[in-house]
């Protein structure tokens, strides 16, 4: 990854600047563990009201 670092005046790291190319990879990569992520809590809800479900003997309880 081609990064470059950008220091204040006392030499500190303050940013980090990357091509757009690289940029546009990572984001793509971020929606796509968000996706994953909403869908494993999806699964854990509907896992979780099934459990429910078979616990009341069929009947969803609120």
């Amino acid at each position: 990854m081609e990064l470059e670092y950008i220091n204040d005046t006392q030499g500190k790291p303050k940013m980090v600047q990357l091509p757009v190319t690289q940029w546009k990879r990572i984001v793509s990569k971020l929606e796509k563990y968000e996706q994953a992520l909403k869908i494993k809590d999806d699964l854990s809800e509907a896992f979780g009201e099934v459990e429910k479900m078979s616990n009341t003997g069929g009947e969803k309880k609120i």
